[in-house]
């Protein structure tokens, strides 16, 4: 059950990845200084690349705990 853990672990880390690349890519939409309407279509498929980050960081930790109490 350890390859659970390390699996899981591999899953966070590219969703915690994920969510540093959705930050980056919101500041840089901020600065690029779009009117309101592309800033809202470019933020709207950024909300979801977000939640799939998310999505993936979760599952990992659900790996993680569950690795560890087969263990």
């Amino acid at each position: 059950m350890d390859i659970l853990a390390w699996i899981g672990t591999f899953l966070s880390c590219l969703g915690l990845l994920g969510l540093g690349l959705c930050i980056v890519a919101a500041l840089r939409a901020r600065r690029s200084g779009l009117d309101e309407d592309a800033m809202r279509a470019r933020l709207q498929r950024l909300v979801a690349w977000n939640m799939g980050a998310l999505l993936l960081s979760t599952l990992g930790l659900i790996l993680v705990v569950t690795g560890l109490f087969l263990r």
